[in-house]
């Protein structure tokens, strides 16, 4: 038998109804409604689902950005077109089920020993022998020995052609092929239904009908009205809870397309302590969380350690180790002046707070983001460029992959991985609501030319990488020296002191007038530096190295500009040494010698005070102090269709397997009396296989030689 792949045909009624009637049952349309559900969910695995509206805008343009969401791209799994699909399709393939399964069934309990006798000359793999026994006591052997071998066996005893009775003996086996159809066909339906129940449908249909509604506001969350909340024998839900360490907390998160929904648990979770460990590569590999569930009923206290791929399950709830975030750390702050006008102060603050901070007549509102303890980076080329460290929250696989793919040329080149200890991300927001992300690391790293240096990150957009400045760190291990050398040169009088001790050292004082150029040179190169001095009146730049090449290209020719560069940058870094050493002396300390060592600390001091005239904001944070709390995210799921998915992936592998692996084979031998032996049986085989294979061949070799003592040799 073949399966149809019409649908159910009605007889009466409108043309439209009966061919949408034959449409919905059909085969091919439940094949088309499987092909979209495939196609929507590589969709859904390639586009992050479920992020904020700003990262889809950053990432592929407005335009793009508001199809996904017109179109529920970006929620897939919820969406109503997808659900509508699905539930289609369980409608569908039912139906399809529904009308091949009596025929299927028909058919297995038939072995079709009705066929005539003429009828098995006309297949492809027949034999025909003589056997020396009577047709009776042929038919029971033969019949006995295929019952014996699993062959579902009747014989029949007939009328032959002619004058002479004959026996038919019809066997079939592999009849599993064909409940392979059901069991295959089953297992997408039961797939579906438990998507269905542990989808969003349960939870949009009591938006629909149960007087529920999406909150789309702000707050504390036991402010939030009960038309937002679902109740605790809410049948199928799936959230995120956050719970700070020492902390509890009852309520999950269920985003919604249009904001979120409060699912009530009939438990609090207590976070006791959360632990993670780091590979070397910064790389978390263990995360667990000790918790306390306290059922709100009967107040029992149960302990749980949870884990990645190790859930807790409490009255029917699913809790599973998703990920970590901060809880609360609290930070202190001093802020680092980085502009002429700006001023050093300190603040305490929280991770995920605000603050107003002032720049002039602007307010800016600091917004802490984030306190990383933990940052991993690959000095293998020496330092190489920056990146925004090695977040543990998260793992590159593209990067990982494409370092091990590609040209055969392609190596791998040795990592050389140190932690740089801990950072402070932040925000600074104007009035207009622009902000740009700043990450900045507490102690000085070693970058490995010998200098120390504080590493000061800032981008423009959250899909860009960081750019650091990289201010010089002191003998005390602080950025104390690189302020008080900033500040020294934004002094006029200290700048001409400093002029003063270059020219008396450099110059002969017998030659008053080669002095006063070389002050007249010296002076200005450190006012173009000091940004005192513009180059030109449209100059782009507003001091550092970036003025002094403006200054060239406008006044030197092009043939003299390297001879003339190289004097000048010669003077000026001899000039802002006796600024720096000045500004040594104004706080106490003792003059730095002009060894190896004053000179790497020296070169970077003055290219850092030359790019921070670049810096995009009049202070950096520099973080002091930290206490970090940690909290658990969670993921609590009630999933009753998990089972069901379950049942239906075991027969989605029965089923498969059954259609690929079992054969149907029909066997027909027809024994009836030869006219030339009144004692012999002239035997005529024939055999069926659904798909011809290799095997099928030498199993009819063997019921050749079995059933009628023919083989190779006696055949040929």
């Amino acid at each position: 038998m073949s399966v149809s792949t019409h649908g159910l045909r009605v007889r009466r009624g409108p043309h439209a109804v009966r061919a949408a009637v034959e449409l919905f049952s059909s085969m091919r349309f439940a094949i088309a409604l499987l092909t979209i559900i495939c196609i929507a969910s590589i969709i859904g695995t390639v586009l992050k689902q479920h992020e904020p509206a700003g990262n889809y805008v950053n990432q592929f343009g407005p335009f793009w950005a508001e199809l996904f969401r017109a179109a529920r791209l970006d929620s897939i799994y919820s969406a109503w077109w997808f659900l509508l699909i699905l539930l289609f399709l369980v409608v569908s393939t039912s139906l399809c089920i529904a009308r091949n399964t009596p025929h299927i069934l028909r058919d297995l309990k038939t072995v079709k020993e009705g066929i005539r006798a003429q009828s098995l000359k006309a297949f492809g793999q027949r034999a025909e022998a003589v056997l020396a026994e009577t047709p009776d006591s042929a038919a029971k052997r033969i019949g006995e020995l295929l019952a014996g071998g699993g062959w579902k066996v009747k014989l029949q005893h007939r009328e032959a052609e002619g004058q002479s009775q004959g026996w038919m003996v019809a066997a079939r086996a592999g009849g599993a092929h064909k409940l392979g159809y059901i069991a295959a066909h089953g297992a997408i339906v039961l797939v579906c239904i438990g998507g269905l129940f542990d989808g969003d449908l349960v939870v949009r249909a009591q938006t629909w009908f149960n007087g529920k509604s999406v909150y789309t506001g702000g707050g504390l969350i036991k402010d939030v009205a009960p038309e937002h909340r679902l109740s605790p024998r809410n049948p199928t839900f799936r959230g995120n809870i956050l719970v700070p360490e020492g902390a509890q907390s009852s309520v999950a998160i269920l985003n919604q397309a249009d904001g979120v929904l409060l699912q009530d648990l009939p438990f609090s979770i207590e976070l006791k302590k959360f632990i993670v460990e780091y590979y070397s590569t910064g790389m978390p590999k263990l995360f667990a969380s000790e918790v306390v569930l306290h059922d709100r009923e009967t107040g029992e206290q149960l302990p749980k350690r949870i884990e990645v791929n190790h859930p807790a399950s409490y009255k029917g709830v699913e809790i599973y180790q998703s990920s970590f975030d901060d809880g609360g750390s609290s930070v202190k702050l001093k802020a680092v002046p980085m502009g002429a006008a700006a001023k050093p102060f300190e603040i305490d603050g929280t991770i995920g707070g605000s603050s107003e901070i002032t720049n002039g007549n602007d307010r800016l509102t600091l917004e802490l983001v984030a306190l990383r303890v933990i940052n991993v980076e690959n000095f293998a080329d020496g330092g190489g460029a920056m990146t925004s460290g090695a977040d543990v929250r998260k793992v590159d696989l593209r990067h990982d992959l494409e370092s091990r793919l590609g040209a055969a040329n392609k190596t791998n080149k040795p990592k050389v991985l140190r932690n740089i200890g801990p950072s402070i991300g932040y925000k600074l927001r104007d009035a207009s609501g622009q902000a740009r992300e700043f990450q900045n690391y507490m102690v000085p790293v070693d970058t490995g030319d010998g200098q120390p240096v504080f590493l000061l990150g800032v981008r423009e957009r959250p899909e860009d990488p960081f750019r650091y400045l990289r201010v010089p760190a002191d003998e005390q291990g602080s950025m104390e020296g690189f302020v008080r050398m900033r500040a020294a040169l934004a002094d006029a009088k200290l700048r001409d002191r400093a002029l003063d001790r270059y020219i008396a050292r450099a110059t002969d004082p017998k030659r008053p007038e080669l002095a006063a150029q070389l002050r007249a040179s010296a002076a200005r190169a450190l006012a173009l530096f000091a940004g005192t001095e513009r180059a030109k009146v449209d100059a782009v730049s507003s001091g550092g190295w970036q003025a002094v090449a403006e200054f060239m290209e406008a006044n030197v020719p092009e043939a003299e500009r390297e001879r003339a560069a190289a004097v000048l940058v010669r003077i000026l870094n001899d000039v802002l040494f006796e600024v720096l050493n000045l500004s040594r002396e104004q706080a106490g300390l003792a003059a730095m010698p002009p060894d190896e060592k004053s000179q790497l600390f020296l070169t970077q001091a003055v290219l850092a005070i030359s790019d921070a005239h670049f810096y995009p904001a009049p202070v950096a944070m520099m973080m002091t102090d930290f206490k970090q709390v940690q909290a658990s995210v969670f993921q609590v799921a009630r999933a009753p269709g998990k089972n069901i998915v379950y049942l239906g992936c075991l027969l989605l592998i029965v089923g498969i397997f059954a259609m690929l692996y079992v054969r149907e084979r029909r066997l027909w031998v027809w024994l009836a009396k030869d006219g030339d032996d009144a004692r012999g049986t002239a035997a005529t085989l024939a055999f069926s296989v659904n798909r011809k294979t290799i095997d099928s061949d030498r199993e009819f070799e063997h019921l050749k030689h079995k059933l009628l003592a023919i083989t190779k040799d006696t055949a040929s």
